[in-house]
């Protein structure tokens, strides 16, 4: 494994992660390098930590950065975790590191009920999220870093061949909004893409997949899926998105990283944002965008 820029972070080091996105990019990173090394995970990052071995391996967050030299920390939405831990390293000063995953919503990520906790450095693993961490934050405290998840999921991904099934792997993500409508995002962007899929000149008996996000409740896309019946799309059971990727011609979605993903693979990619959506806010200027072909 080549060298991480975790192995260079003073000991004891805390690392707290609850959203996928950021537990995927710091506990891929840790290798064999996990002495001094103190794991608290919540929520997805639970399934992750369990998944490459390195296991939450304290009591509570407390116990984490109980004498601890460094915070490096996740900067999710689906919880206060990651910004509560920032906080508490801000009271014992203990120098703080958040990774910044995707390419959205940078500032908010730090504000909870009013309060902004800011930590002392941020990383990013890409130059789109570098430029636009630059556009928010002192750029003299922003480092980029190897996404270590990014390339072994990459290694793992069969090219496009002839034995590649015509299928597209559509990859879903909560919205977090109903953008003015009855129905979270989610669903409008799916009921969307079903209605413009015979404008988007894939072959007649092309398959489609739904790949839930790691934090959808089991079960719920089933409703949709019962009343798409004639249509045949079914669940993707992959074991991982690398491997889910792989299986197919084409991948489409709203704003998920795994999108940027299979744009490095080559395949042809589809945004499903309606046009009462948001803009999609993907750097990446290889996407298509489904709205922009009526």
């Amino acid at each position: 494994m080549r060298a991480s820029p975790i192995d260079d972070l003073p000991r004891p080091l805390a690392i707290v992660c609850h959203d996928a996105g950021a537990a995927n990019i710091i506990l891929h990173a840790i290798g064999e390098a996990a002495d001094g090394v103190r794991i608290w995970t919540e929520g997805p990052a639970d399934r992750i930590a369990a998944a490459v071995g390195h296991p939450r391996n304290v009591p509570n967050l407390e116990a984490a950065l109980d004498g601890a030299a460094t915070l490096l920390s996740g900067t999710g939405w689906a919880s206060d975790l990651e910004h509560r831990a920032r906080a508490l390293a801000r009271e014992r000063s203990i120098r703080s590191i958040a990774v910044l995953d995707h390419w959205v919503n940078y500032p908010q990520r730090f504000v909870r009920d009013g309060h902004e906790v800011l930590p002392d450095r941020w990383w990013v693993t890409d130059r789109f999220a570098l430029a636009e961490a630059r556009k928010h934050f002192d750029a003299a405290r922003i480092d980029q870093v190897a996404n270590f998840y990014a390339l072994e999921q990459l290694a793992s991904v069969a090219p496009v061949s002839a034995g590649t099934p015509n299928r597209l792997l559509y990859v879903l993500e909560p919205a977090r909004s109903t953008w003015g409508k009855d129905s979270p995002g989610e669903f409008q962007a799916l009921d969307y893409f079903v209605e413009r899929l015979p404008t988007l000149g894939l072959p007649s008996r092309t398959e489609i997949s739904l790949r839930p996000h790691p934090s959808d409740p089991p079960g719920k896309y089933d409703d949709w899926i019962s009343k798409h019946a004639n249509m045949g799309i079914s669940l993707d059971l992959s074991a991982g998105i690398s491997e889910a990727i792989g299986d197919s011609r084409w991948v489409a979605g709203c704003e998920s990283f795994a999108l940027a993903l299979a744009l490095e693979t080559g395949r042809p990619v589809f945004c499903t944002l309606p046009p009462h959506a948001p803009p999609c806010r993907l750097p990446h200027d290889r996407i298509i965008h489904i709205q922009a072909m009526e």
